[in-house]
C-alpha cells in the first residue's frame, strides 16, 4: 500500500497504466515466474547481476529460504534500542498526515481523535537518521538482490504510526494482498515494542506462491481461518529495532493496535517501479554514498 510521499495515480498516464495492469492481469503463477525471469535477465544486462551486493552471512542464506518457502523471513533486531530512541526523537516535532481522511498536519503528540493510521513525508523520511543507511545495508540490499536475482530497486519508503481506535478498522488492518511489482519484497522495521495489543504484523504463510485475484479484495478474519485453519498465521512479535521481509504478494494484514500505538518503518525492493506511483525523489545532502540506481525513486543527488 502506498506511502504518504508516493501520490497514488488515480488516473495512470497512458503508458504506467499499461504496465500497472499488464501484471495484475497475470495470475497464473506458472506465467509470473516467465515474465519474471524474463524481466530479471534483462535487468541483469543493463544494470549488472547485483551479486556485487550479495553478503554471505548465514542470517541472509536462511532468510532468502524462509522468504522463498513461507513469503516471510525474520531477520532480528537490525536497528538497536539507542537508534529507535534516535529516530523517534528525530520525528518528535515532525509532521504527520491522516491516511483516511483530508485534515492538517499533526504531530504524534497531537494526534486527534480518531486518527488511525498517519504517515511523514518522505523528506522527514529521508532526512530521519539511520533510515537510508539501514535501506542500503548489505544484508538488505543483499537479500533483495537475490530475492529479485537482480539489481533492486527501492520503490518506497516510508513511516507510519497506528494508534488505537475504537470502532471500524483502516483498510489496511483487514487481510488484502498488494499488487506493487511483477516481484517485490518488503522490509518492515518496528519502531515501538509489538505486542498482541500493539498492532503486529500477520502473514499467511505460503500465500505468495498462490495466483492471486485479478481483482484484489480484502479478506475477513473468519474467512482466512476457515479457508486455511489459523496454524499458518504467522505473527510477528518483536522489541524496536526487529525487522522482518515479507512477500506481501501473499495475504497478511497489519492488525489494529488494541491498546498501544505502533510506529513501523517500510522499505521496498522490486524489479521495477511501481507504476501505481507518482515519484518526486527527495535531495540527499547526507555523507553516505548511495547506488545511485537503487536509490533512484527515493533521493536524488544535490545539484
Amino acid at each position: 500500500m502506498e506511502y504518504a510521499q508516493l501520490t497514488p495515480g488515480r488516473h495512470f498516464a497512458p503508458l504506467h497504466s499499461l504496465l500497472y495492469y499488464s501484471q495484475r492481469i497475470v495470475t497464473r503463477p506458472s506465467l509470473r515466474r516467465l515474465v519474471i525471469r524474463a524481466l530479471s535477465g534483462a535487468l541483469r544486462v543493463r544494470q549488472g547481476s547485483g551479486r556485487d551486493l550479495y553478503g554471505n552471512s548465514a542470517l541472509e542464506k536462511a532468510a532468502l529460504a524462509d522468504l522463498s518457502a513461507s513469503g516471510y523471513a525474520p531477520l532480528g533486531n537490525l536497528l538497536s534500542g539507542a537508534q529507535c530512541d534516535e529516530i523517534r526523537a528525530y520525528l518528535q516535532n515532525k509532521p504527520l498526515f491522516d491516511r483516511d481522511r483530508v485534515r492538517g498536519a499533526f504531530t504524534v503528540t497531537q494526534a486527534p481523535a480518531g486518527v488511525r493510521v498517519a504517515d511523514y513525508h518522505l523528506r522527514d523520511v529521508v532526512d530521519c537518521p539511520h533510515i537510508l543507511a539501514l535501506a542500503n545495508s548489505p544484508p538488505l540490499l543483499g537479500l533483495a538482490a537475490r530475492y529479485m536475482n537482480c539489481k533492486p530497486t527501492i520503490s518506497a519508503l516510508g513511516l507510519r504510526w497506528s494508534f488505537p481506535v475504537e470502532g471500524n478498522r483502516s483498510a489496511l488492518q483487514a487481510f488484502h494482498r498488494d499488487s506493487e511489482d511483477w516481484r517485490y519484497l518488503k522490509v518492515l522495521v518496528y519502531l515501538t515494542d509489538v505486542d498482541l495489543d500493539a498492532g503486529p504484523h500477520v502473514y499467511l504463510s505460503g500465500s505468495h506462491l498462490t495466483g492471486a485475484p485479478m481483482r484484489l479484495r480484502f479478506y475477513s478474519d473468519t474467512e482466512i481461518s476457515s479457508a486455511y485453519g489459523t496454524e499458518k498465521l504467522l505473527t510477528a512479535l518483536g522489541s524496536r529495532g526487529f525487522c522482518f521481509a515479507v512477500d506481501t504478494a501473499g495475504i497478511h494484514k497489519g492488525t489494529a493496535p488494541a491498546r498501544h500505538p505502533r510506529l513501523m518503518l517500510q522499505i521496498q525492493y522490486s524489479l521495477l517501479p511501481s507504476y501505481a506511483y507518482r515519484y518526486s525523489p527527495e535531495i540527499y545532502q547526507g555523507p553516505l554514498v548511495l547506488d545511485p540506481y537503487v536509490n533512484r525513486l527515493i533521493v536524488k543527488p544535490r545539484g
